[in-house]
């Protein structure tokens, strides 16, 4: 193989310098370590036993090319094999532990949005990726995977009849996949808020996210969603903005912030969140008996990236007639839909297995229901549910049932 020196004229060589300088404590603090304790609790590693998709050779490919031995084009490829469910992050030493050696914090999700935006800005494109993102730009919203008509004509159409404005204080951000596939779950979370006397309206003119995009490297696709998105809330006077998707959460919590810096002053509420405060507040009764036997599949954006798994419980175990039967949450670290990070675009193949895996485990627990928190997760999941005699349902679905309301 070809080897290219770091900061060579043409190529990629100065975009590889700038990107190897932030980043290569990072590699040599793995790449020293050599643990790997983080290869068996990563959902791909599990399915494809290639040490090219861990995490450990993710940052050993930035040691090689900080020593001038592989170039992007090299090593784009592998880092498709990422959900960025941040798995690994929880059991590396280099977070654990606090010795000398020790003194850091891994970063592995940052890495690999870090090399895939490096690959996209040196011309480096996976095509399922690049069509993608092309037809999100497009269309102001991602195309979603079955096919469904997407356009911002037709983003809020699952609101339809339920009275909602547009604008105030508090708006709800509804995810594509949410918007224009799994239309129930809005309206669910819509009806709850109704119930409970939560004031909010729409935005004018939503877009997606970014997120997905960030995820896949087009970072200035990402931000320009971001700076619409930022722009309509401000001109519906929006400060508080209800989130039901977790990977909306973790782009307005931490794509954003970086976009905007301290000129982002929203708060950013999580649906799950906000629901198990109203039932302990009393605002919202759960009284009709919901007869299932369920467990719950942890949404890696809620669990592992952002420690947020006794909500949902929460929230379950005040269910009536549902028989919950739950895992440890640390258990679950090594549990996926297989469905983040743009996988499913580029490896349906591997998203059907990790999925097929974590149904399987339901299963075992004998239960006939696996309750999810994340509209991203409950696609892969439901296919593979169906030879499995397993039903995915969303948990503002559920909750929903129980309060009585119809959709």
């Amino acid at each position: 193989m070809a080897t290219r020196e770091v900061g060579s004229e043409g190529g990629d060589g100065a975009l590889t310098e700038q990107f190897v300088a932030e980043w290569r404590n990072a590699a040599y603090n793995c790449y020293s370590s050599g643990h790997k304790f983080c290869r068996e609790v990563c959902p791909v590693m599990q399915v494809t036993r290639d040490e090219a998709h861990t995490p450990t050779a993710f940052h050993a490919n930035v040691v090689a090319m900080e020593q001038g031995h592989l170039s992007i084009e090299d090593v784009a490829r592998d880092y498709v094999h990422c959900t960025q469910c941040g798995a690994c992050e929880l059991r590396c030493p280099n977070t654990l532990f606090t010795g000398d050696f020790y003194r850091f914090r891994t970063r592995t999700v940052d890495l690999v949005k870090a090399v895939r935006a490096l690959a996209v800005e040196s011309g480096v494109h996976q095509p399922g990726w690049q069509r993608w993102n092309e037809l999100t730009d497009e269309r102001k919203n991602e195309p979603v995977l079955n096919g469904t008509p997407v356009s911002q004509e037709h983003v809020a159409d699952w609101a339809d009849g339920l009275g909602l404005p547009v604008g105030g204080e508090t708006v709800l951000f509804c995810d594509c996949e949410a918007a224009f596939y799994r239309t129930s779950l809005p309206r669910a979370v819509a009806r709850i808020l109704q119930a409970a006397g939560v004031e909010f309206g729409l935005m004018r003119e939503q877009w997606c996210c970014g997120g997905p995009a960030a995820e896949m490297g087009y970072v200035d696709q990402a931000r320009r969603f971001a700076e619409h998105n930022v722009a309509d809330w401000r001109a519906v006077g929006a400060k508080r903005i209800l989130v039901l998707d977790p990977h909306d959460y973790i782009s307005f919590t931490e794509d954003y912030p970086r976009f905007f810096g301290d000129d982002y002053d929203f708060e950013i509420v999580l649906v799950v969140e906000l629901v198990a405060e109203l039932l302990r507040e009393g605002k919202l009764t759960l009284s009709a008996p919901v007869d299932r036997v369920a467990t719950y599949h942890d949404a890696c954006r809620l669990n592992k990236r952002k420690g947020i798994y006794e909500a949902p419980r929460e929230i379950l175990r005040a269910i009536p007639g549902l028989t919950f039967k739950d895992v440890d949450h640390v258990t679950q670290w090594s549990y996926c839909s297989g469905a983040g990070a743009g996988l499913s675009i580029e490896r349906p193949d591997l998203t059907a297995e990790i999925s097929r895996r974590r149904v399987e485990r339901a299963k075992r627990l004998e239960v006939d229901t696996l309750v999810s928190a994340c509209v991203w997760s409950e696609r892969p999941l439901s296919e593979q549910g169906e030879s499995q005699d397993v039903e995915v349902v969303d948990l503002m679905e559920l909750v929903a049932q129980a309060a009585g309301l119809e959709l």
